[in-house]
């Protein structure tokens, strides 16, 4: 299931570089030609998508070598793949497996060096991402973040019970909200409520949620909201989540806060691909036919 998932996803990424044919390739390499070609870092960072580019290789009847795999970190010149086989189908498909690899491995790189400030700070904190993604992607995106160690959150709208301020603009309050949560959804959905306000934590934690999301609200408001619930008796009864503005150069301030969980866009939306290059190393004509 996963080799055809992959195999399909590929097929609608090459349709945006390989139209009908790959002209240049078609005039200047023969058919039958093999290639050997490295796939090679060119910069620091952990590397992603490898297994999906590998996969999808290997069902083009191409020949891989995987020399590090997902999570893994690299250096300037490490080898990432090493690939044996058709040249023109290993040229025909080059960007498309580059650009895969970049953007992902950026995605793991960012992830890594995110959870590591913020575990410097708070060692148990949980950094995930949200369901800010690039449309068609969310998948990929959010498996980037578990291989640079941090947590996937949501990958559908299916997972959990997650009231945000336009459903409780409908509802009328968190307190009826997450009481119409607990009685309509099963018992294997978490709910979680989003708020804006010390009152609204309160309210959220005494009616029952089991995540209180803590939006757009700057580390001292929540160090005053855990410093609440606390001597109320209510913060052991929550998970509580800081989300909404930050980011890599603040993340360690909300850690310092107490929160269990700090949710951020910019580990999958702002994320810089990780720069690499594919290099033919070694290649053999097809012999020339005999007239």
């Amino acid at each position: 299931m996963f080799e055809k998932w992959v195999c399909e996803k590929f097929a609608r990424f090459m349709a945006d570089d390989l139209e009908l044919v790959d002209t240049t390739t078609e005039i200047l390499v023969p058919k039958g030609a093999k290639c050997e070609a490295l796939v090679i870092a060119n910069e620091e960072g952990v590397v992603a998508g490898v297994e999906e580019v590998a996969t999808f290789l290997k069902n083009l009847g191409l020949e891989v070598n995987v020399k590090k795999e997902d999570g893994e970190e690299v250096r300037k010149g490490d080898v990432v793949l090493e690939i044996f086989g058709d040249a023109r189908t290993l040229l025909n498909v080059e960007r498309t497996i580059l650009d895969f690899l970049m953007f992902m491995s950026g995605i793991a790189t960012t992830t890594r060096k995110t959870v590591e400030k913020a575990r410097k700070a708070n060692e148990r904190v949980v950094v995930a991402a949200t369901r800010k993604t690039h449309p068609g992607l969310r998948l990929f995106e959010k498996k980037a973040v578990a291989v640079g160690g941090g947590d996937t959150h949501r990958l559908s709208l299916a997972d959990m019970v997650l009231i945000k301020d336009n459903h409780l603009k409908l509802v009328g309050s968190v307190g009826k909200a997450v009481k119409l949560a607990r009685e309509r959804a099963s018992f294997s959905k978490k709910i979680e409520v989003e708020v804006s306000s010390l009152e609204e934590a309160i309210e959220a934690a005494e009616s029952g949620a089991d995540i209180v999301m803590l939006d757009n609200l700057a580390p001292e408001q929540i160090e005053a909201i855990v410093k609440e619930l606390e001597k109320r008796g209510l913060r052991k009864k929550v998970l509580l989540e800081a989300s909404g503005g930050i980011k890599l150069e603040n993340i360690d301030r909300y850690a310092k806060t107490g929160v269990d969980i700090i949710s951020l866009s910019q580990i999958t939306m702002e994320a810089k691909p990780l720069d690499m290059k594919l290099e033919v190393v070694a290649s053999t004509r097809p012999p020339a036919s005999s007239a």
